[in-house]
């Protein structure tokens, strides 16, 4: 199983313009511990994101598709951390492989590392097709 987790990894990160981004799969308490050090909310979940830039960072580095500041970083996006155990039971939970469920939380915290989210029903919505497009370009379906 986890030569496949490389081979997805791997795969979204082409997708994703051959950008830098930590990926780190852990324990429901680990994640917990960091949830709650980081966002002070003491619960597990599934995927956490910790983008090097916000969104409006990223949106003033690039203007029309070109580079603004050559000496920032470009290619380095930021940390996703994902809770294995989260991935199984959710992959048993909306009837799909436990790769798909993978994939899946790799391409949604790479989408939170570039300034998406789901907070409001409009966003979510403008995030989930962008979910959708990298999983269904990569064959990834459920």
């Amino acid at each position: 199983m986890y030569a496949v987790v490389a081979c997805l990894f791997f795969a979204v990160v082409v997708y994703a313009a051959a950008c830098y981004d930590n990926k780190t799969l852990t324990t429901p308490e680990e994640i917990r511990e960091i949830n709650k050090e980081f966002r002070k909310i003491d619960k597990e979940t599934d995927v956490l994101s910790f983008p090097i830039f916000e969104k409006k960072d990223i949106d003033m580095l690039r203007k029309n598709g070109e580079i603004v500041d050559e000496d920032m970083p470009q290619d380095v996006l930021g940390d996703i951390i994902i809770s294995m155990k989260k991935v199984e039971e959710q992959a048993k939970e909306y009837g799909h492989s436990v790769e798909r469920e993978l994939a899946y939380m790799v391409v949604h915290g790479f989408y939170h590392l570039m300034g998406y989210d789901h907070m409001v029903e409009e966003d979510k919505k403008v995030m989930r097709e962008k979910e959708e497009k990298v999983l269904e370009s990569l064959d990834i379906v459920r």
